[in-house]
């Protein structure tokens, strides 16, 4: 079902900006009926009290109930949200009314309170309804890249080329590489949902490496450090292989002497952090960096898709390494 029906209202950050639309617009309309700054500041500080709270009121219902929300036809959904907002905007003024902070109590402000709170409750519907049908783009986009970028056809051929050098001199090892591939591609083109959990996609890398290993013999060593804490972590099908190959194609590959391709995943401050790192070929000719270009801002795309600001990717260079960081929500 399309429009915010669909969209997760329970992302933080999404919040965030909800609770930050609502203090703007109280904001503005405070001003214009205020004779000075001093009774600017006196009434816009109650008046942020019954933003947040009102906001915050309407947020976590509305998350709670979000599954059955999505079930109902678009005017049921229109109503809920509408009534949802009237009572939040009513409990979040009680105690500003209790305090004697917001003036004389009748029948024509409760009415304007009430009104108020459904048209900031529509005013966020349709900012909800307006990203959802700007993600569905973003999303087709992303999808496109990942689809191109999940394994790359070089690897496919060097690959069944190993496996047909070991076919006679070590059977057992072609078989392993065959039944690498074969998990490597049920994956790449099987529609897996939303997300996955960090301990399949670890399992993904490993079988991946395992194929390079192979290919590279004693040029490419690997390296992991994974904390079991870190392994129910959401994050988007294949999106730690694609950094992985990039650490061995532009790490490993041009160098001679070879090099280290590490993966860390560790919880740090209360969140998920997952470091891939390839050794930098200091070789004439090489590259200075290498080229996590498309791979990364792939990858970028789809954790803001999946968990907004919450998520985070960057790349460093730190003396002969080169590091790739994605920082993720602790489940």
């Amino acid at each position: 079902m399309p429009g915010a029906a669909t969209f997760d209202v329970c992302h933080p950050g999404l919040a965030l900006r909800a609770v930050l639309l609502v203090q703007g617009v109280l904001a503005l309309v405070t001003l214009s009926t205020v004779n000075s700054a001093a009774e600017w500041g006196g009434r816009q500080a109650a008046m942020a009290f019954a933003g947040v709270a009102g906001t915050l009121l309407w947020l976590v219902p509305l998350c709670a109930v979000q599954t059955g929300l999505a079930r109902l036809p678009a005017p049921g959904r229109v109503a809920a949200v509408l009534l949802l907002g009237a009572a939040a905007a009513g409990l979040a003024w009680w105690p500003l009314w209790w305090a004697g902070l917001a003036g004389p109590v009748h029948g024509l402000r409760i009415a304007g309170v009430l009104l108020s709170g459904a048209a900031f409750a529509a005013l966020l519907w349709a900012w909800l309804e307006l990203r959802a049908r700007l993600a569905d783009p973003a999303n087709a986009r992303a999808r496109l890249a990942e689809l191109q970028s999940r394994i790359r056809p070089h690897f496919l051929f060097n690959a069944l080329n190993t496996a047909l050098a070991l076919v006679r001199l070590d059977p057992e090892r072609a078989e392993r590489v065959l039944e690498g591939l074969a998990q490597l591609f049920r994956v790449a083109l099987a529609d897996v949902g939303a997300s996955v959990t960090l301990a399949e996609e670890i399992d993904l890398a490993r079988r991946y490496l395992e194929i390079e290993e192979v290919r590279y013999g004693a040029r490419l060593q690997v390296a992991w450090q994974i904390d079991p804490r870190v392994n129910s972590a959401r994050v988007p099908p294949l999106v730690l292989q694609p950094l992985v190959e990039n650490a061995v194609r532009h790490g490993i590959e041009p160098a001679a002497e070879g090099g280290q391709v590490r993966i860390t995943a560790r919880v740090r401050r209360g969140q998920v952090e997952l470091l891939v790192s390839n050794t930098v070929s200091a070789e004439p000719g090489s590259p200075a960096s290498p080229g996590h270009g498309m791979a990364l801002h792939n990858v970028r795309e789809r954790l803001r898709l999946l968990h907004d600001v919450a998520a985070e990717c960057t790349v460093s260079q730190e003396g002969g390494l080169f590091l790739a960081r994605i920082v993720l929500p602790l489940p």
